[in-house]
């Protein structure tokens, strides 16, 4: 997908963060944005935006972990706007917590939001997707989606499953000839506000977390989503966010299953 002039864009997770500034940036480059998240106050902020930069957007109130109700998401866009072409699947959470720590209920959680979402939104919108002629499913996962850390296995399992997920995604879409490709978006530490809303484990202290990842977040939301649509105009298998993202997809390739001694030696135990 080489423009996005006069395509329609479908983003989850779009009232804040890197969701509301790819559909701000998309709606400066022409395109047709249907913005969505749990709060539809938040949404419709993003979506006059969008209207500001001369756009077409609406907003819809959706949660992702709901089947049901992303299918009939899928079937109100389609209805609104005639066609999808590009898909974001965008919305996710954050937890912190070791194996011993994490309950059932949290890890219920971000595998519902991080990777059922995820399934539930390309699932949907696909067959449109394939029916526009000209179509991509961006999938949000993260650096941790290349290697693992201590403190974050219910988040790696969720990032490590979405960029398999998007990876077959990919491959059958070429190996069947439809006209769509697929990303899987690795982004690094980048400001936004989801450390502040992570769910933790043990006596951790949310305030302190969220100013230490502050602290070592390097990238803005601008530039994120600046790289993202690069890399979906060149069609990237995977897109790396960030000089930490970068090294965490080489380091693997280095030192292979060593990369542990390495992510263990620099995580820093305040920052987890």
């Amino acid at each position: 997908m080489k423009d996005f002039n006069g395509k329609v864009a479908v983003i989850t997770g779009a009232g804040a963060g890197i969701g509301r500034e790819l559909a701000v940036q998309l709606a400066r480059e022409g395109a047709r944005l249907a913005v969505s998240g749990r709060s539809i106050a938040n949404v419709e902020e993003t979506a006059e935006l969008c209207r500001a930069a001369g756009a077409e957007a609406r907003a819809y109130e959706v949660d992702v972990t709901d089947r049901e109700a992303v299918l009939k998401h899928a079937d109100e866009v389609v209805a609104d706007f005639g066609k999808v072409n590009l898909v974001v699947n965008n919305a996710g959470v954050s937890l912190v917590a070791t194996v011993e720590e994490v309950s059932w209920e949290d890890l219920d959680w971000i595998v519902n939001i991080n990777f059922w979402g995820v399934v539930h939104g390309t699932k949907a919108f696909l067959p449109h997707v394939i029916a526009s002629g000209d179509g991509h499913v961006a999938n949000i996962s993260s650096m941790f989606g290349l290697v693992a850390c201590p403190t974050q296995s219910g988040y790696n399992a969720t990032k490590f499953a979405v960029r398999a997920f998007t990876d077959s995604l990919r491959q059958e879409m070429k190996m069947y000839g439809h006209p769509v490709s697929a990303s899987s978006v690795h982004p690094g530490s980048i400001r936004t506000d989801i450390a502040k809303k992570a769910h933790v484990g043990g006596d951790r202290d949310v305030a302190q977390m969220a100013a230490n990842f502050d602290r070592i977040a390097k990238m803005t939301v601008e530039e994120c989503a600046e790289i993202i649509l690069n890399g979906i105009r060149k069609d990237k298998a995977q897109i790396l966010c960030g000089n930490d993202a970068r090294f965490m997809a080489v380091l693997p390739r280095l030192v292979g299953p060593a990369y542990q001694r390495v992510i263990t030696a620099l995580f820093k135990k305040d920052v987890a």
